[in-house]
């Protein structure tokens, strides 16, 4: 371990299933606040993937705030790995692989067959059910949501989702966690996209559908949010960074949960279908090549 000061509420060690961007930034956060952190993945290019993520993230932290210490010396309390035993000293392990709800039941099943009594597991999920997350787990009390928000060490908002067998002293330690990581905890009940998925998705469907039926062009409708309401991002270029495939993956689930009003635009199906997934393939409902 470094002779990193840790902010109080910071646990020492802590584990993140998953090393894709959502995943390198929450490992980042973590270490940048002096934490040792593993990073697991599914196999050793993955791995290496994610390490080279979290990699590049802390370079770029270092380079904007150079008092927060060498890229050496945050690195080596990275660690990699494809073996879910490594998070067996963890105080904390974060689930951070896709919005998909067998996949995720089966990756939070096996991070818990390694955990000591007592570890808290969080799932990253933007919209699923904690709740249900829990009931599928041996120790339901030891589990909560932690939605982290894209871009990781940018973003000062990290929602904190109760579940309903979540065990009440766990919320202020969480709360706790957020305060050290130097963000804001917006604690919310389980419910169906919690707070800032279902608001934020409920804004994006109603742009696209603004786009659908010609109303405005993308442009003009992010930009009416973004001057006249403040929103540092429009809802479409938001949808863009986030992905519509995950934004289509959200909506259906919202669509089920909720009903009518989150049913998806046929435009998202389209855009989708064609592959013209956002920011990650270069076009979504902007041009970002």
């Amino acid at each position: 371990m470094s002779n990193t000061v840790m902010p109080a509420g910071v646990p020492a060690r802590v584990g993140v299933l998953g090393g894709g961007r959502m995943g390198a930034g929450i490992a980042h956060a973590f270490l940048v606040k002096g934490a040792d952190v593993v990073v697991v993945e599914r196999d050793d290019a993955s791995a290496q993937a994610g390490r080279e993520r979290v990699e590049a993230s802390a370079a770029k932290s270092i380079e904007r705030d150079p008092q927060g210490g060498t890229l050496d010396e945050m690195v080596s309390r990275l660690s990699v790995s494809v073996d879910y035993g490594a998070f067996g000293d963890r105080g904390l392990v974060v689930e951070a692989v896709p919005e998909d709800w067998a996949l995720k039941v089966t990756a939070l099943r096996k991070v818990e067959e390694q955990l000591t009594p007592g570890t808290v597991l969080a799932s990253n999920t933007s919209s699923l059910s904690v709740s249900g997350l829990a009931e599928e787990l041996e120790r339901p009390r030891d589990f909560i949501g932690l939605h982290f928000f894209n871009p990781v060490p940018a973003s000062a908002l990290i929602e904190v989702v109760i579940g309903k067998q979540t065990r009440p002293e766990l919320i202020e330690q969480a709360r706790s966690w957020v305060q050290g990581l130097g963000k804001t905890a917006v604690v919310v009940n389980d419910a169906p996209g919690f707070a800032s998925s279902r608001l934020g998705v409920a804004i994006a469907l109603e742009a696209m559908r603004m786009v659908e039926e010609g109303v405005a062009s993308p442009e003009d409708i992010d930009n009416a949010m973004v001057l006249g309401y403040k929103h540092p991002t429009g809802p479409l270029r938001t949808t863009d960074i986030v992905g519509l495939d995950v934004r289509l993956g959200i909506a259906e689930y919202l669509h089920k949960t909720l009903g009518e009003r989150f049913a998806p635009p046929q435009i998202l199906r389209d855009k989708v279908t064609s592959g013209n997934l956002g920011r990650k393939t270069g076009k979504g409902f902007f041009d970002w090549s």
